[in-house]
C-alpha cells in the first residue's frame, strides 16, 4: 500500500535484490499513476489499485496487454487485503488514509509491516487490539520503532525507558525568530534521510517524532511519559532501550530505510543486504541532546495529545495534515503549523473511548473546520 511513494519504492528495491525470497502480489498506489504502470510492468503483480479513480482508465488501457487485474477507488484497495494469496502487507500509504485498509488487513490474518504511523496514533487501541484478536503481528517499519523492536527482540526484562532518537531536521539549533518567513524548499532539505514531503515537514516540525512517540506507546505498551526523545543529528544511532538495570542497547547503521524495510519482511530472519557498512572512522562524533521544545511546539503538542488521550491523537493528526498542506500550498508560514493543530486541539469535541466510527467522524470534522 503505497508502492509509489517513499517507502514504497525502497520496499520495491529490496524486493528487487531478493527476487528468490520475495514476490509482489499487489499494488496500490493514490494518484501516480505513470509510476505505477512502470511497477506492474517490472513485477507482474496479480492486482494493481489506483486510489484515485480519474486514474482508471490510464492506468486500465496501459496494462490491457497483460494479465495484470486493475481496481480503483479506496473500497477497492480495502477490498485487496483480502486476498488470500498475500503473505504480509507493507503498509506506506502517508496519513488517515491508511488506517481502514491496514485494518481489513489484520481482521484477514495478514501481518502488517507498518510504515504508516498515523495509523497508529489516531486509532492505536482499536489496532492493537484487533491484531491482539487475530493474533496478527505488526513489524514497524519507521527506522525508530524498528530500531526498538531489534532491541527487544530476546529480552524478557522490564523496559525503564525507551530512548527515540530525532535528527532535529533542517533547522536544529534555530529559535522562532529565524524560522519566520522559512520556505518550502528550505524546510524539504532534510540533512540526512530522504523521505516524501509531508514526513519531511513533519520532521523540521518535530510533529513527526511526536507522532513516533504516540506510535511507540501502543507498539511497545509502554506510557508515553517513558519514552524520551533525544536529537542526535548524525542519525546511526536509531534508537536505544533502556532496561531495568540501567543497561542501554541501541540500534546503529547507516541511515537508509531499506535497512527496517528489509528486517520486517524477513524477521526472524537476518539476511544478506547492500546496503553500506557502518564505518565509525566517518563518525568520529556521536553527539546527543535534549529538543528545543520551545521552538518546535509540535512534539509537546503531541505528548499533550497522548496524555488526554481518546480521539485527541486524531484531532491532532487531522489537523497536522491539513496545516502541513496548505504550507505546501504557501497558505500559511512554517510556525503556523503547531498554532494550526494547537487550535484544532482547543475548539474539538471530546470523545474519551472513540469507536472507529466516531474517530472516521472527528477526522472529518477536524479537516472541515
Amino acid at each position: 500500500m503505497g508502492s509509489t511513494g517513499s517507502i514504497g519504492t525502497q520496499t520495491l528495491n529490496v524486493v528487487r535484490r531478493h527476487r528468490d525470497r520475495m514476490a509482489v502480489e499487489v499494488l496500490c498506489a493514490g494518484s501516480n499513476a505513470t509510476l505505477l504502470v512502470e511497477q506492474a510492468r517490472e513485477f507482474n503483480p496479480n492486482t494493481v489499485v489506483i486510489a484515485d479513480e480519474g486514474k482508471y482508465a490510464q492506468v486500465r488501457d496501459a496494462l490491457k496487454d497483460s494479465d495484470v487485474k486493475v481496481f480503483a477507488g479506496e473500497a477497492a484497495m480495502i477490498d485487496v487485503m483480502e486476498m488470500e494469496s498475500i503473505d504480509i502487507v507493507v503498509a506506506a500509504i502517508v496519513g488517515f488514509a491508511g488506517l481502514k485498509p491496514t485494518l481489513r488487513a489484520i481482521e484477514h490474518g495478514k501481518p502488517v509491516a507498518l510504515a504508516n504511523k498515523e495509523t497508529m496514533v489516531v486509532a492505536g487501541a482499536i489496532v492493537t487490539e484487533a491484531a491482539l484478536r487475530h493474533h496478527v503481528p505488526i513489524l514497524p517499519v519507521d527506522s525508530e520503532h524498528s530500531a526498538i523492536f531489534q532491541c527487544l527482540v530476546g529480552e524478557n526484562s522490564h523496559v525503564d525507558k525507551i530512548l527515540l532518537t530525532a535528527s532535529g531536521g533542517p533547522f536544529r539549533g534555530k529559535k522562532r525568530e529565524e524560522l519566520v518567513g522559512v520556505t518550502l524548499e528550505q524546510t524539504l532539505k532534510h540533512p540526512n534521510w530522504s523521505m516524501g514531503r509531508k514526513v519531511t515537514i513533519d520532521s523540521a516540525t518535530l510533529m513527526n517524532k511526536g507522532l513516533e512517540v504516540i506510535e511507540a506507546k501502543w507498539l511497545f505498551s509502554v506510557e508515553a511519559n517513558d519514552i524520551e526523545v533525544v536529537v542526535h543529528p548524525q542519525s546511526v544511532v536509531h534508537s536505544m532501550v533502556q532496561f531495568s538495570d540501567g543497561s542501554i542497547k541501541a540500534q546503529m547503521g547507516v541511515p537508509t530505510m531499506e535497512t527496517p524495510i528489509q528486517y520486517a519482511l524477513t524477521f526472524p530472519e537476518r539476511i544478506e543486504s547492500h546496503i553500506p557498512r557502518l564505518d565509525f572512522a566517518n563518525y568520529p562524533n556521536l553527539t546527543f541532546e535534549k529538543p528545543d521544545r520551545d521552538t518546535f511546539r509540535c512534539l509537546d503538542l503531541a505528548y499533550r495529545a497522548i496524555a488526554q488521550g481518546g480521539n485527541m491523537p486524531c484531532v491532532m493528526n487531522a489537523a497536522n495534515e491539513v496545516a502541513v498542506q496548505r504550507f505546501i500550498d504557501s497558505k500559511i508560514g512554517f510556525l503556523d503549523i503547531a498554532d494550526h493543530v494547537e487550535a484544532a486541539m482547543q475548539r474539538a469535541t471530546f470523545i474519551a473511548k472513540p469507536t472507529l466510527d466516531d474517530l472516521l467522524q472527528t477526522d472529518k470534522t477536524v479537516r472541515n473546520q
